[in-house]
């Protein structure tokens, strides 16, 4: 008999914010606050992750006057879990709702990996709720897509080195689950930065990403994301929603990756700039890989911090 996961109340971890359930587009999303009293900044997170690996940030920008929330993905942590919607069109419109249903009518959108791919696509489609955008590993979404196709040997490989494998009907799923969660530390670990992948911190931090990634029906909700994207491609519907973020964003971004990155390379975050206006900054930042946010959160807060004042 299979061992039941974690509660999903069980990724409310304490500390400064405070957490709650928002309605948005059909579903349930849990969300971590701080409220600074000013602007609302959207954090999005990424694969294996929940809103937790904001927690240095959902701090600090609460401390320079702005109201943070973190929000815990479509399928994953605290949220619902619906066995459908986890195509870009539908994930952005999860944060659109969100944003709304906070009582604002615009919004910072900060994103990391997955969180960033649809925090770009939320710019290109509800452009009257974003104030600015703010990427982490995460490159434009129609930057992925050419550099895997052109890149072989650069972005090509390095899609392939995982996601090829959670295409896979449920081997992923079983993976991810079995020894209690190590396969999210090989992960992340094969991802992060040497210096951080070797700290306590790491440790810590992969302990409760282990358990998060146990919580019934997260470990598909998330493969579903990566099947969406490859699938996508072999339908109408690859060339429909490539068609609909085509148009540069008019407001301002700012992109930050580590120069270690082995899944999102620097080369393609570089592409992004295709797709974006006049206020463009790009930060690559040294011994970092593909979580800046946590390996080296006191830059990447002062990054955003000084970004999202301007």
């Amino acid at each position: 008999m299979r061992r039941a996961g974690p509660d999903p109340s069980s990724v409310r971890l304490p500390g400064p914010w405070t957490h709650r359930a928002v309605s948005a587009n059909g579903i349930r999303l849990h969300v971590a606050e701080c409220d600074g009293g000013g602007p609302l900044v959207v954090l999005l997170h990424g694969f294996p992750e929940f809103w937790w690996s904001w927690r240095h940030q959902l701090v600090d920008l609460a401390e320079r006057g702005f109201r943070a929330v973190a929000i815990d993905l479509r399928g994953y942590g605290d949220s619902d879990k619906p066995p459908r919607g986890y195509d870009l069109w539908t994930l952005a419109g999860d944060v659109a709702g969100l944003i709304r249903a906070l009582g604002e009518s615009r919004a910072h959108l900060v994103g990391h990996d997955w969180g960033g791919l649809i925090a770009w696509t939320v710019t290109a489609l509800h452009p009257r709720l974003v104030r600015s955008l703010a990427v982490l590993g995460a490159p434009h979404p129609l930057a992925v897509r050419a550099s895997v196709l052109r890149d072989l040997r650069g972005q090509g490989r390095a899609s392939a080195s995982y996601a090829l494998g959670f295409q896979l009907p449920r081997w992923p799923e079983r993976s991810l689950r079995a020894d209690d969660g190590a396969r999210v530390v090989r992960i992340m670990r094969a991802w992060a930065g040497p210096e951080w992948a070797a700290s306590d911190d790491f440790a810590a931090a992969t302990a409760c990403y282990r358990r998060a990634i146990q919580v019934p029906g997260v470990v598909h909700c998330a493969m579903e994301y990566y099947r969406w994207a490859a699938r996508s491609q072999l339908r109408a519907e690859g060339p429909r929603f490539a068609a609909a973020v085509a148009r540069p964003t008019a407001v301002p971004v700012l992109q930050v990756h580590g120069a270690l990155d082995p899944c999102l390379l620097v080369r393609t975050a570089a592409a992004s700039r295709r797709w974006t206006g006049s206020g463009y900054e790009m930060r690559v930042q040294p011994a970092t890989g593909h979580f800046p946010h946590q390996e080296r959160p006191s830059e990447t807060t002062a990054l955003l911090t000084r970004f999202l004042g301007s």
